[in-house]
């Protein structure tokens, strides 16, 4: 099903908040945003970036600010979903579309697009720790320059995942048989999880 095939059904299914995801998709489309479709709901984007969609639940629907934290908000009407977990996003909700004050939304938008336009985001914090191989996968890394080579040219992100693999397993033999299935996707140059990328 196509992306725009989508998006029409989310925005048309018969739902109590119907009528208010249409008011803000009214809105989004008044801005330079490109719409998408991204994690079952319709995102909006500047140059591949997502920068706010609209969601619907059961008691609310709104729109998610996914650089939030650096909008003005002088509404003061903005909410961290996950307090101590969430770090840029941040929800508008609404219980009606009589809620929707049209003109402070699209300021809103407006005001997320500018920020994405001008690289105002927050940026993940690199680990710039270096990874340190299991015991086993060290041994074997020593053992084989073919493998050590192998596994020197993945991504930092695909090495710490068979690290991870390894050091979670709890029993030595577990360890072991996990060590054996991946030395051959190290050799082949593919990451642990490939498969579901």
């Amino acid at each position: 099903m196509e992306k725009s095939e989508k998006l029409d059904i989310y925005f048309q299914e018969e739902h109590h908040f119907r009528q208010g995801i249409c008011i803000l998709r009214e809105l989004a489309s008044q801005t330079n945003s490109v719409e998408d479709y991204k994690w079952n709901i319709p995102v909006y984007t500047v140059k591949d970036k997502n920068v706010f969609g609209i969601c619907r639940f059961k008691n609310h629907f709104g729109v998610w600010f996914y650089n939030g934290v650096f909008l003005k908000d002088p509404k003061k009407v903005l909410r961290n979903a996950q307090e101590g977990k969430t770090k840029a996003m941040r929800h508008w909700y609404f219980s009606s579309e009589k809620d929707i004050d049209q003109a402070t939304v699209l300021a809103y938008m407006n005001e997320a697009i500018e920020n994405q336009e001008n690289g105002i985001e927050m940026v993940a914090a690199k680990n710039t720790e270096p990874i340190k191989a299991p015991a086993l996968l060290q041994t074997k890394l020593t053992q084989s320059d073919v493998l050590k080579a192998s596994f020197d040219t993945l991504s930092p992100y695909k090495r710490k995942e068979y690290c991870e693999y390894i050091n979670e397993a709890k029993q030595e033999k577990t360890k072991i048989r996990r060590l054996e299935k991946i030395i051959p996707m190290i050799e082949k140059g593919i990451g642990l999880n490939d498969a579901y990328r």
